[in-house]
């Protein structure tokens, strides 16, 4: 009985010391190991409001891209605001490396939301065969600079 009791006190022992042995060693290594550098924020053409910068086209952080509004500032109609905005959200995003087919969210905003159907005939197939998931919103007081729609969209690259 005496030596039984001694057997398991040995064992709990040697367990014990190996798990404090291995947390020790751990501790070693990743002292020792170098510190991964913290991802950093990289932007895309910055616009300028007075010498201040105001926003970027595009930002990216990690393997994520952040795509800013996009409008069409030009006379036409909703399909043509529609094309021209899409178009301008492609250059974007092949400018910081992704496309529309790794789009994952995209926001539409409408100046009238009677424009819904014919921007949705525009919109349809620009995104490949796995569509973004998306809001649309018809905003008050219009979508700024008078497009007629804005699009931003956050994708992967």
């Amino acid at each position: 009985m005496k030596s039984e009791r001694r057997s398991i006190l040995k064992s709990l022992f040697a367990s014990v010391a190996g798990v404090v042995g291995i947390g020790a060693a751990s501790k070693v290594v990743a002292a020792e190991a170098p510190a991964a550098a913290a991802p950093v924020k990289e932007v895309g053409e910055v616009v300028m409001y007075q010498d201040v910068p105001l926003f970027s086209g595009h930002t990216k952080f990690n393997n994520m891209v952040f795509v800013a509004g996009k409008g069409a500032h030009f006379e036409g109609d909703i399909t043509a605001h529609t094309k021209h905005v899409l178009d301008e959200l492609e250059k974007e995003l092949i400018k910081a490396g992704s496309s529309m087919e790794k789009v994952l969210k995209c926001s539409v905003f409408l100046h009238d939301l009677n424009d819904y159907k014919a921007m949705n005939e525009a919109y349809k197939g620009r995104f490949g065969s796995k569509p973004p998931c998306r809001t649309t919103v018809a905003v008050y007081g219009g979508v700024p600079g008078d497009s007629l729609v804005e699009i931003d969209c956050i994708a992967y690259i």
